[in-house]
């Protein structure tokens, strides 16, 4: 269990948006998780340099995850770190669509499902209606 104060620096320091995906909190339908990065089961600490805040759809498809493997290449990669990695190093938007442009971009898109039907939905209506805007730099990156 993460202690109040740590979740809402979490929070905070992420602009209230999902740290894999950039997706609002404010908009989504379940309640954000706060993300071991390495989980507890691989020796991750409840620290805000190993926290990140995430939907739940990408907290629940990373799951205790570390690796995942590049589509591309075929080969196994670590996945996107919010602490050490700079998210537009890795993602770029593609209109509602993310794209990895790394190893370690394609395989966090492919294993969390970024671009699942109804994640591009969901970003595609809230871009329609003008209240979400991947391009800024208020998201991850």
């Amino acid at each position: 269990m993460v202690p109040l104060a740590i979740r809402r620096e979490v929070e905070r320091r992420a602009n209230r948006r999902c740290e894999y995906c950039g997706f609002p909190s404010a908009f989504a339908e379940a309640r954000f998780h706060v993300d071991h990065v390495i989980a507890e089961q691989h020796g991750g600490r409840t620290h805000v340099d190993n926290l990140a805040f995430a939907c739940f759809p990408c907290n629940v498809y990373k799951g205790p995850n570390l690796s995942s493997v590049d589509p591309i290449s075929g080969n196994v990669v670590r996945l996107f770190h919010p602490r050490r990695d700079r998210w537009l190093d890795h993602f770029e938007w593609n209109g509602a669509r993310i794209t990895g442009r790394t190893p370690v971009g394609r395989a966090t898109v492919a294993l969390l499902r970024m671009n699942d039907l109804y994640a591009v939905a969901a970003r595609q209506s809230l871009m329609e209606e003008g209240v979400f805007f991947p391009s800024r730099q208020d998201l991850p990156g």
